[in-house]
This record gives C-alpha cells, structure tokens and sequence, in this order.
C-alpha cells in the first residue's frame, strides 16, 4: 500500500487531500506544520511527499533541503505562487514536482501516480552503478564520483547525468530530458534543462571529466562523449 505524508496547515486541503488519497487505497499520515512533518518523516517510511511551501515552523523549502539529506524519497511541493523562481528553487532544492494552488484534487492524485510509475520504472531492471573513465555513478545511494572526489549533485541533477551517462553518445532533446524527469504533465521553461546542465558542469571538479564530455548539441539537446587518451571520441 502507497503511503503518503501530506504537509500542509490549511484543514480544508489536507482533509480533501486525505479523502481523495484513501479513495485510491493509499494510506495518509498528515501534518499541520514542517518540523510536525519533519518528525513523521523520520519516524516513519514514506512512499511521496506532499509539501506545502508556505508551513509555519518549517517551511517547505527548507524541509525539502533537510529531506534530501538523508533521502531520495518523491516530493511535491504545493505552493500558492506561480512565480517561476519559486518553481525552479523547489526543483533544484530536489523537489520532482509542484502544484499551484487552487488545484483540482484529481491533478494532485495524478501527479502521484506518475511519479510513482517513473520511480517505478527507474527501478526496474537498472544498472545501479555506471563508470565511464573517471566518472562513477550509484543509484542505490545517488552518489557520483570523478576522480575519486564526491561531486554533491541534487536528485535532478544526478537523474540528468545518469540518463546521458546511460546512453553515451546519444543525443537527448530537452523535451526529451523534461519527459523523462519532470513527466509529460511539466508546464515549465526548456531551459530547467539547461539550467541544471550548467549547474552539473560547475560542480565537476576541474571542469568535466577530462575522459568524458557533456556536449551542447545547438538547437538540439545534450550528448555525452567518452574521450580516449587520445582525445578522440571513443566508437
């Protein structure tokens, strides 16, 4: 049975939330404030997050940030701005999606499913470790190496990476990459994409892997190249 942690202090929501959710045999623990869900989360075993962005206490900003410490578990965050800065900060904090209020409750236990299904998906029959030269990936624990030097990616981050890491070689267009990561459902810029390219890109220590190269491919998407000590691509 999916169980769900819904986070937010308006009644009406979480009860209408709460109903809808058990229609779907899903089991529901609620709380009215972040450090309330905080201690849920660490007490108990969750299948996704619902967390509203503006809790007292806690926000779900920061409760998102202090989740992804320790876990890999789906969030959404529900938020009552439609800004795209508070989007994009709830995506790169690793949030794997949000809704603006009002919403349709049926939306709401759609977006669960689909990122249940991803997850789903994602685990099913994956390699949980990929090396190309100096890069190492881990699934289990969401960790990358290059060069032996831990590179702190986010979850969206990590997912990116490993999907081009996965198929090097392949040029991936970013409604391709949006799809994969964010669902059919994503209503936001291209450029998320891009914006986490460059954030991937600046965490590698020393620039990329000097054996392997995200590749901008203009007008298109991304590829990554594995490069011979030659400097050629490798066949």
């Amino acid at each position: 049975m999916t169980r769900v942690l819904i986070a937010d202090d308006n009644i009406q929501i979480t009860e209408v939330l709460k109903a809808y959710a058990l229609k779907e045999n899903m089991q529901i623990d609620v709380a009215y404030d972040g450090e309330q869900a905080w201690t849920y989360f660490i007490n108990e075993k969750y299948d996704i997050l619902l967390l509203d962005v503006m809790m007292p206490k806690l926000d779900g900003f920061s409760l998102c940030k202090r989740v992804r410490e320790k876990s890999m578990v789906p969030i959404i965050l529900i938020t009552a701005k439609g800004e795209d800065y508070d989007r994009i900060m709830g995506l790169d904090l690793g949030a794997d999606d949000y809704i603006v209020k009002p919403f349709a409750p049926a939306e709401v236990m759609a977006r669960i499913r689909a990122i249940l299904r991803r997850v789903e998906k994602n685990g099913e029959g994956e390699s949980e470790r990929v090396r190309l030269g100096s890069l190492t990936m881990d699934t289990e624990s969401y960790t990358v190496q290059v060069r032996e030097e831990m590179v702190p990616l986010t979850k969206k981050e990590f997912e990116l990476l490993w999907i081009l890491a996965k198929h090097p070689g392949k040029v991936f267009t970013r409604d391709n990459l949006l799809d994969s990561l964010w669902g059919f459902d994503y209503y936001g810029d291209p450029r998320t994409v891009d914006t986490h390219i460059k954030r991937i890109r600046a965490k590698i220590p020393e620039g990329e892997g000097s054996d392997w190269k995200i590749q901008t491919i203009r007008g298109v998407g991304y590829r990554l190249d594995v490069i011979d000590e030659n400097g050629e691509l490798s066949s």
